[in-house]
Order: structure tokens, then sequence, then C-alpha cells
């Protein structure tokens, strides 16, 4: 792996990366990492399959009952 030295940093900037490494509990270098390979390669995009195979149970078909203006229940079979 390359390595990469960053000179002249604000001393605003070393402290705002070591809070955000602490807060995702890992190191300031770790976290500089992530921070590169986030804005230089973006992140995965998921699929549409994939999104919503991860959705959350909604309930039970009938916990889902259409009523029409005039009051009927259309209930999903």
């Amino acid at each position: 792996m390359t390595r990469l030295l960053v000179r002249d940093l604000d001393p605003e900037v070393v402290k705002a990366l070591k809070l955000r490494a602490a807060k995702h509990g890992r190191s300031a270098e770790a976290e500089h990492r992530e921070i590169l390979k986030q804005a230089l390669l973006g992140t995965k995009k998921k699929s549409f399959a994939q999104v919503l195979a991860a959705m959350p149970n909604g309930g039970e078909d009938n916990d889902f009952k259409r009523v029409d203006d005039s009051g009927n229940v259309d209930v999903f079979n």
C-alpha cells in the first residue's frame, strides 16, 4: 500500500478528524482513509432488489384494509 503524508493541516481540521474517528470507533488514520475512500470512490449503490429485501416487515395484509367511499371494506386476498 502507498503511504500519504498530509502536511500543514489546520489544527481545527485535525481536532475534527480525531473527534469523528472516536465517534466511529477507529483511529484518526483509519478515519482519514475512510473519508478519502468515500470522497473519491463514493459508496457502492444497492440494487432495487437489495433495498426491497432490506425493508422491514410492514405487517399482515389484513392490517391494510381499504375502505371505499361507500364504507365497503376491501381486504387483500
